[in-house]
């Protein structure tokens, strides 16, 4: 059993597949996709076959996971015994008699079990999103204005170093200084507009109320929003809005 290749899922239930067939996880037997099996007068296709396979051949799954001589396993021997011990449904004081201790030490064991289940689904759910989320890598939405100067994306992961870079930390949105790069000053750009209702209309002093708390500079931000397309403005600057563009 390929630990490194294999899901979560494909482990607990004893078989992964291929483009063409499910496969047994602990004997490799496959079991083609395109095929139809036959099994005690009735006939199975391999989605079927592959549990049927598992609980005939392999009625020892757990105890075969639990005894993994993989180098992630990382269960004591004595620590093993009592997972084995609780997947047969014996109970505490049965195994306590067993081990020759007090059923509150198997009953603590159990919660530390527990406990551990817990660390490894908060690392699993961690580690997906830093590793695995391709969410991350696919860009932002820009208004086309910011194309200006030439083709420009931002990923997600981008945007969100940008942020924890340039604002300070905190429930009120407020710019520690103004970037130099091109992308930092649209992500900032792309940040600061979200707290502007597209809903309502401004007029120059009330845009500058709004922006006065996020950055001192206020007539900078109000300028560099109007020329990358993030706001909109009448000619005589007495109307200010957000623009909205394809998410």
């Amino acid at each position: 059993m390929d630990l490194a290749t294999l899901t979560l899922s494909e482990i607990e239930q004893g078989w992964h597949t291929t483009a063409t067939a499910y496969i047994c996880n602990y004997c490799g037997q496959d079991f083609q996709q395109d095929q139809v099996f036959h099994l005690h007068d009735a006939f199975y296709p391999a989605a079927e076959m592959i549990n049927h396979h598992i609980q005939s051949a392999h009625p020892d799954a757990i105890n075969q996971l639990i005894q993994s001589s993989s180098k992630y396993n990382t269960l004591t021997t004595k620590q093993r015994d009592l997972l084995v011990a609780f997947s047969q449904g014996v109970k505490d004081a049965t195994i306590a008699q067993d081990n020759h201790v007090a059923a509150a030490t198997i009953r603590h064991q159990k919660f530390t079990f527990r406990e551990k289940a817990k660390q490894a689904k908060l690392y699993l759910a961690i580690y997906n999103q830093v590793f695995n989320n391709p969410e991350r890598d696919t860009p932002i939405a820009l208004p086309l204005a910011t194309q200006a100067n030439g083709p420009i994306a931002i990923t997600q992961r981008d945007y969100h170093q940008i942020l924890q870079k340039y604002f300070e930390p905190g429930d009120k949105l407020r710019l520690k200084r103004w970037p130099k790069q091109h992308k930092a000053i649209l992500a900032v750009l792309k940040r600061v507009s979200l707290e502007i209702p597209t809903t309502q209309h401004f007029t120059e002093r009330t845009m500058n109320d709004l922006l006065v708390p996020i950055f001192d500079d206020y007539v900078r931000l109000r300028r560099y929003l109007i020329d990358y397309g993030f706001l909109a403005r009448t000619a005589d600057g007495q109307d200010y809005w957000r623009l909205t563009f394809k998410e």
